[in-house]
């Protein structure tokens, strides 16, 4: 009797210990998981015009490649756009280049903790997705109404109202989009290139470009078409 007492009690412990053992991996496979949603890419966007694997709006056509990483927050980007803005929409329109413009988050610590940056380029993705048209023409709207670096930035709702100023056709589900933050996880997700040294960081055929601020020298002497 004992024995058979003894040998229930071992049985006893050892199941214990297996259900503890599944507990405790069950709650790690529950953290995990968690993890990867949290830091994962997040929504995406999904539009021909859109690249998904490197955060690329695309315009044009063109033989030669030109990409450019921005931030919304950027003065000097928008020294850049100011400057050489025109002779890439030019160059595009001509079909003479393909533009993969990439908006990047590298400033939100200079918003005050509203992430304006993360914000602002989900909303070009958002605006790019609903009405690709005139996403070139948001962008540029954009820079227009550039806040000053290091203040709380533009609100969503401005950022709307500068959506219709552009002639984006900002529907109920695109306003949503926006004032969400849909794609700022999948902004987070991508940066600049390796060997970037900041934005505005300027690529033309796969080869880094100093911006100097002068398209001629920048864009149009690099193209091989």
């Amino acid at each position: 009797m004992a024995q058979a007492a003894a040998g229930k009690r071992n049985w006893f412990a050892i199941w214990v210990s297996v259900a503890a053992v599944v507990v405790v991996a069950l709650v790690i496979g529950l953290v995990v998981w968690m993890n990867n949603i949290s830091s994962g890419p997040g929504a995406q966007p999904s539009s021909s015009n859109i690249n998904t694997d490197t955060g690329a709006i695309s315009f044009g056509s063109g033989p030669d490649v030109v990409d450019t990483y921005v931030d919304f927050m950027c003065p000097i980007c928008n020294q850049f756009e100011k400057t050489e803005g025109e002779t890439i929409k030019q160059l595009v329109s001509d079909n003479k280049i393909t533009l993969n413009i990439h908006p990047v988050s590298i400033l939100d610590r200079a918003s005050q903790g509203t992430k304006f940056s993360s914000r602002s380029a989900s909303a070009m993705f958002a605006v790019a997705e609903a009405d690709p048209a005139n996403a070139y023409a948001f962008m540029e709207a954009m820079f227009q109404n550039q806040p000053q670096e290091s203040s709380p930035g533009l609100s969503d709702d401005q950022i709307v109202s500068i959506a219709k100023g552009a002639g984006v056709n900002v529907t109920s589900d695109l306003e949503k989009a926006i004032t969400s933050g849909k794609y700022i996880k999948f902004v987070q997700a991508h940066g600049l290139p390796d060997g970037a040294k900041g934005t505005p960081t300027l690529v033309v055929n796969g080869t880094f470009v100093n911006v100097t601020f002068n398209p001629q020298t920048d864009i149009v002497a690099n193209l091989k078409g």
